[in-house]
């Protein structure tokens, strides 16, 4: 298992650098830049701004140059937030985000896996009907407009929650943007869910523990659950990494303290750096979560074997 692991782990090398070098060259050869203003700036004061941040080099020697401060761990300054550099920004946003990303990760495994099973327990009866449609709803619905409809039913018209913003320690204000981002994702692992469960309890095995009496919630518990997850585990990893990315845009509709509204501004300003920070920290947390599903697929099924 543990080699395994480390030639996984030296198999994303290349992968991590063929993404850098591939956004790198994108970033730089798109038309315009970050100090390409409505207000032209003079030119000798542009020049002095080109050679500070390293513009004035040739591309290659640009990317050498961030790929060398990329090995020490330095994301480089941000071109538009001159306070700060990259990696104070992501120091200072990435918490709040994980945080929002993990917790919507969760409520939607949850209550995923709970639907999921209920639903093939009854299969083709109302309760398998009524919860699928009801999941189903959050993953048509895509999640910019979902979150400006809860907004004004719950945050403005009924007033249950806050609309947006967040206080430190208030809570309620995250209900409506976790809510958001778990509802597609808690249609998908229902449906997975839903899927292996059926074709697991219709398995052998699981017929022979029925008939030996074997109780409806033992036989799910003990023969049942396992096997059936195997499918949903596969979808976990890029689910989580989808949640973590997709919740840049519900900071921005939510007006909360994460990466969103750093990402975006960037975005919009040509801010090389900051861009390609971003995108550096989301390949390896992908990766990261890539390497962990398929370490807990031989915990899972022991019919997979690492060689």
């Amino acid at each position: 298992m543990l080699g395994y692991a480390l030639r996984r782990v030296l198999s994303a090398i290349p992968v991590a650098f063929i993404a850098i070098t591939v956004c790198f060259f994108i970033l730089r050869l798109a038309p315009g830049g970050p100090f390409d203003g409505d207000r032209a700036l003079p030119a000798i004061t542009l020049d002095n701004i080109r050679a500070h941040y390293n513009l004035d080099q040739p591309l290659w020697n640009q990317y050498l140059i961030y790929l060398g401060r990329l090995v020490t761990g330095d994301f480089g300054p941000s071109m538009v937030y001159s306070d700060f550099s990259v990696g104070e920004m992501l120091a200072i946003g990435l918490p709040f985000t994980l945080m929002l990303g993990v917790s919507a990760f969760l409520v939607a495994t949850t209550v995923g896996l709970i639907a999921g099973s209920l639903a093939a327990l009854y299969q083709n009866r109302l309760p398998d009907f009524a919860l699928v449609a009801l999941v189903m709803v959050g993953l048509v619905i895509p999640n910019f407009l979902m979150g400006l409809f809860l907004q004004l039913i719950f945050g403005v018209y009924l007033d249950w929650v806050p609309a947006g913003g967040y206080t430190p320690g208030n809570y309620l204000q995250l209900v409506l943007p976790i809510t958001v981002l778990a509802l597609p994702h808690t249609a998908r692992i229902t449906r997975l869910m839903r899927g292996s469960m059926i074709e697991v309890l219709g398995t052998n095995y699981i017929r022979t523990a029925r008939s030996k009496g074997l109780g409806a919630r033992l036989t799910v518990a003990r023969h049942a659950l396992k096997p059936a997850l195997i499918p949903v585990v596969s979808y976990l990893g890029p689910g989580l990494s989808y949640l973590l990315t997709g919740s840049l845009v519900v900071e921005q509709i939510f007006a909360l303290p994460g990466i969103g509204k750093y990402f975006i501004s960037a975005a919009l300003n040509r801010d090389y750096g900051l861009v390609l920070g971003t995108t550096i920290l989301y390949l390896f947390v992908i990766l990261a979560l890539n390497l962990l599903v398929d370490v807990i697929y031989a915990w899972l099924d022991p019919r997979v074997r690492y060689r």
